[in-house]
């Protein structure tokens, strides 16, 4: 895991690259890598590479970076982890590349030397990369399908930017500081911000799963990867296992984040399964929560005896927490209302003098057991029924105040008088009809009518000409993905999949749930929470080929076994208390604790969230005056 940075002159006429300016982005990103930095400029100055090293994968010197193929002629800077690198390395020695390193990065060039973006295609792992042609003198950027690792770029002033980090191309000092209303606003309706945008104008994130390519006419488009053919439907659980295996790829020792929930004790028990030496599992607990069913430390305890673990439990008093918020908002590389929980842990771990950590993130959408897939059929049904008793369906999201139709404008005015404490109830008949709407209300913070009056009108107006959330997530519904045709979306997705049949109301929710929640909140806020602490998080069960054989079942695997039924075949050896436990995970209350309602407040901000959200925009100096 590392943080990487560039800077590409793309016209004759633009200033050469600055050293200094990359050392500056470089630097930024520090705790990205703290096991060492290296940099290279181009023989004619036309592109500066930086590296910021966190050594996993070939602790020696033949691991670093920026590194050339054999020939000399790509270049690579890579953040990430290939799991299958060693079974690729296998199969390209059979055609005759010879290896100078034990590094997954030295296999990743001779895949691209080869075969460009398919042989990407077949990587198992995460990643952001730039790789430089220098006979064709193109730089190649590519991030990993589902977008577990960040990679933003800027294309002012005739060069192209990029790094692992918004605040690393800020620290650069060339970039316009201009806030995106667009990435402003979608974060005040989602909690995030919604990739492409980011919080600054000048900068756009690289979608997950694609590739952008620039040379000395300019950049194009970013395109999607290729996807790798399908692999062949196993059993759940095998593939749950296999993943789990792969994710263990390590020359450093690799703990588990263990809660008291199904997914990472599963993470744990199969990890177990293939580790030669004792696992280590780590948990962190709550002053004040002890004997509550908020204390997840007994039953982590009872699961790290049960699979044979070397257990470290940590107990955090509130003020230790509430020391770290300045920290974790200093960390934090775009707003965001997540990550505080894994900024805690993370920090905690890295003083227990871990580097690498499984979590069991990603469970929940792959299995279904979050109250969306619930909740979100189950209310756009009951919406749809209303507005048929009214007799004013509403035929289309409205892209304005103004559009609202009468009938949701009067029920609107009577949920904000009747129910202050619930404000998005006042979007219920305007929105909610659809699966994509009703999941806009059950995840989003505030309504797009809301936000003239925190951004005002003319930032508001922008704001929501860029993005209008339930748009954004209708196209999620059909927008091709690694996993769609997989997963009975609708569409085929790749190579041999062929056609699928049309989506069930559970696998629109565990799409939307992918596209939007996983992908721009939870993988995003894991990757800067986890690095602020130079530690390297793995997430098995955010996995393409995971992803590919379990769904090659065609059904939905918490609806027809129950998660907990998975988890019993998966790790027999579990405490049996764990099955019957109400879904549970560590959180830090960190809206009632770093931020509780004052006064004037309480009834126009909300739920806590509302509240987290404008603390974040006021601590960096992101609010609008009002």
């Amino acid at each position: 895991m590392c943080g990487i940075c560039g800077i590409f002159r793309l016209r004759a006429d633009a200033p050469e690259p600055d050293l200094e300016e990359l050392r500056r982005v470089r630097e930024a990103m520090a705790a990205r890598g703290p096991d060492g930095t290296g940099e290279w400029r181009s023989p004619d100055g036309a592109l500066l590479l930086g590296h910021r090293r966190l050594a996993i994968l070939d602790l020696s010197p033949a691991g670093a970076q920026p590194m050339a193929s054999a020939d000399g002629r790509f270049r690579i800077v890579y953040n990430g982890e290939v799991y299958n690198f060693r079974q690729l390395r296998a199969e390209l020695e059979t055609k005759g590349e010879r290896f100078r390193s034990e590094s997954d990065t030295e296999v990743i060039l001779a895949l691209w030397s080869r075969e460009g973006p398919q042989g990407i295609a077949r990587m198992r792992g995460m990643y952001a990369l730039a790789i430089w042609d220098g006979a064709e003198r193109t730089l190649t950027l590519v991030r990993d399908p589902f977008g577990i690792k960040p990679l933003y770029y800027a294309t002012e002033g005739g060069c192209l930017r990029f790094a692992s980090q918004v605040r690393a191309l800020e620290a650069g000092g060339s970039l316009s500081r201009e806030v995106d209303p667009g990435g402003l606003g979608g974060f005040l309706m989602w909690g995030s911000v919604p990739e492409p945008r980011t919080i600054r104008r000048a900068i756009r994130a690289l979608p997950a799963g694609h590739l952008l390519t620039a040379g000395n006419g300019g950049t194009g488009e970013p395109e999607p990867l290729p996807y790798p053919s399908a692999p062949s439907a196993v059993d759940s659980v095998d593939a749950l296992e296999s993943s789990v295996e792969a994710h263990l790829v390590s020359d450093v020792p690799v703990a588990v984040f263990l809660s008291s929930g199904m997914d990472s004790s599963l993470i744990a028990a199969l990890a177990a399964k293939h580790l030669s030496d004792p696992l280590r599992t780590f948990t962190v607990t709550l002053e004040g929560w002890e004997g509550t069913a908020r204390d997840e430390g007994p039953l982590a305890r009872r699961v790290a005896e049960a699979i044979g673990a070397r257990h470290v439990g940590r107990k955090l008093g509130r003020a230790e927490v509430a020391a770290l918020w300045p920290e974790a908002l200093a960390a934090m590389d775009q707003p965001s209302i997540d990550g505080f929980n894994t900024f805690v842990v993370a920090r905690a771990a890295h003083e227990a003098g871990i580097k690498v950590a499984l979590s069991g993130l990603g469970g929940d959408e792959l299995l279904g057991s979050y109250p969306s897939f619930r909740d979100v059929p189950r209310w756009s049904a009951r919406v749809r029924r209303l507005q048929r008793l009214f007799g004013a369906p509403v035929r289309k999201v409205p892209n304005s105040p103004q559009e609202v139709p009468a009938v949701s404008r009067a029920f609107a005015a009577g949920a904000r008088q009747f129910a202050p404490s619930r404000p998005k109830l006042s979007g219920l008949m305007t929105y909610g009809a659809s699966p994509a709407g009703a999941y806009y209300l059950r995840r989003g913070l505030f309504l797009p009518e809301e936000l003239a009056g925190i951004l005002g009108a003319d930032q508001a107006r922008e704001a929501l000409t860029h993005l209008q959330p339930v748009t954004q997530a209708e196209t999620a519904l059909t927008a091709p993905t690694p996993f769609s045709g997989s997963l009975c979306l609708g569409e085929a997705s790749g190579p041999g999949l062929g056609s699928d049949p049309a989506p069930t109301a559970w696998h629109q929710v565990q799409r939307l749930e992918v596209a939007l929640y996983l992908r721009n909140q939870l993988l995003r806020d894991s990757d800067w929470a986890a690095m602020a602490s130079s530690l390297e998080l793995r997430v098995p069960m955010v996995d393409p080929i995971l992803w590919a054989q379990v769904a090659r079942h065609g059904h939905e695997p918490a609806r027809s076994q129950g998660k907990a039924a998975v988890v019993r075949v998966a790790a027999p050896n579990l405490p049996a208390e764990l099955w019957n436990r109400p879904k549970s995970g560590f959180t830090v209350p960190v809206a009632e604790w770093m931020c509780p309602p004052r006064p004037r407040e309480r009834d126009t901000a909300g739920k806590g969230s509302r509240r987290l959200a404008m603390r974040i925009l006021e601590e960096r100096d992101l609010c609008p005056a009002r």
